[in-house]
């Protein structure tokens, strides 16, 4: 696969990608097929110009199965490879979520708790120098109200271009929350007390994920692969480069006009951003979490847990102070994921150099659309990749409607 020299370019986008969390453009996007007649191909090859994509993968789910697959435009542009379901890509912060799936399954074995201050799983000591006796707690890690904020130069430092990331995440980490650590600052922490403001972050996100890999004695990538990849044939999915072989493996482009190349990557922090999937293994993922932990006879949490994982965590006794729950731009949460739309759709997405995804559900989880690109744009060029999720999600309505039969009836 053929990579252009562009870590400077890359580099310099990693502050408009890796520290805002969802992206803003997210809660605004409202566009319609309004050309009669026009097709949903049509549409998703217009707006793939206009936003500079060079390929584009989406999957529909309706009443829990997936009904619908497709891949568009090119994987590798320059070996004319084509971007299908089944192309490989990371997948950005919905990371998150199959970081959150392995967390309630180590909640389910009894191996940790919710609510439990932390520091009872680290061997080192995490604490808000601004509220010293106000336990963190996996929950607020899950819901980003810990009080941890990520600090952009130190952050940035965690993508790696050149192979995998020299530092242990555990090493890392210790580093951001040690004292006299080599990342440590008061600024790591925002001044609230735990659990009463919202900020989105990486940094707490890697932590957990950390906590899941201690509580329960080995690595995200091996723990994941045996309780969710495997039982759900996601065979194309895996957290480092050195488990995909790279011809499955997408090139991925920044849209400048003329949407350059750039080299993969590796995350530290690699809980909050690191998973490797494609369109057609992550549906499954999706199809199970919608449907209560199960898909196709394999079951990935017991009922119990993959509610709790979905369930809306704030109410109006518990909301962060920062939070409306009722009004315009509310946001809820759930384990690692959180409400969009003003709560008309549920999920995550993720966003990173090379990287823009999405996998959304409505409320009711009757329908669920995940859509790909290995192409990253500015805010000027992002809103073609939302018109195109705009149509996916009316073609998943009009299926619905229609009854379709899952993929492969």
């Amino acid at each position: 696969m053929r990579i252009d020299k562009t870590l400077v370019a890359t580099a310099a986008l990693l502050a408009s990608f890796c520290f805002s969390g969802p992206a803003s453009a997210l809660e605004h996007a409202q566009s319609h097929l309004v050309e009669a007649g026009t097709t949903l191909d049509d549409v998703i090859e217009k707006q793939m110009t206009t936003g500079g994509m060079v390929g584009v993968g989406a999957a529909i789910i309706v009443d829990r199965k997936i009904v619908w697959l497709k891949g568009y435009g090119f994987a590798d542009r320059e070996l004319a490879i084509a971007f299908t379901p089944d192309t490989v890509m990371n997948i950005g912060s919905i990371s998150k979520t199959i970081t959150g799936a392995a967390l309630m399954h180590a909640v389910q074995e009894g191996k940790l708790s919710l609510d439990a201050n932390i520091n009872t799983y680290l061997p080192f000591k995490v604490i808000n120098p601004h509220h010293p006796d106000d336990p963190i707690t996996l929950r607020q890690l899950a819901t980003h109200t810990s009080g941890i904020t990520d600090r952009p130069s130190i952050y940035q430092g965690t993508y790696y271009f050149s192979g995998a990331a020299p530092e242990a995440l555990g090493v890392s980490l210790k580093s951001y929350f040690r004292p006299n650590g080599k990342y440590y600052s008061d600024d790591n922490f925002l001044k609230t007390r735990p659990g009463t403001h919202r900020e989105y972050s990486n940094i707490g996100a890697g932590l957990a994920g950390y906590v899941v890999e201690l509580a329960v004695g080995e690595r995200l990538s091996a723990y994941t692969r045996r309780h969710i990849f495997a039982p759900l044939a996601m065979g194309n999915s895996a957290w480092f480069l050195s488990e995909i072989p790279p011809a499955k493996h997408a090139q991925l482009y920044v849209a400048q006009g003329l949407s350059i190349p750039i080299a993969l990557y590796e995350l530290t922090t690699y809980p909050d951003g690191g998973v490797r999937t494609s369109v057609s293994d992550l549906a499954r993922f999706f199809a199970a979490l919608l449907n209560e932990g199960e898909y196709q006879g394999a079951r990935i949490l017991e009922k119990q847990w993959a509610r709790e994982m979905l369930r809306f965590q704030y109410t109006d006794a518990n909301k962060p102070a920062n939070v409306n729950i009722r009004g315009e731009d509310s946001v809820n949460s759930g384990i690692f994921w959180a409400t969009k739309f003003d709560v008309t759709r549920i999920g995550h997405n993720g966003s990173d150099p090379g990287v823009r995804t999405m996998m959304l559900a409505n409320p009711d989880k009757e329908i669920g659309v995940i859509l790909f690109s290995n192409t990253s744009m500015h805010d000027e060029e992002s809103g073609a990749y939302f018109k195109i999720f705009d149509a996916v999600w009316a073609h998943a309505e009009k299926l619905k409607r229609e009854g379709v039969p899952a993929a492969g009836e």
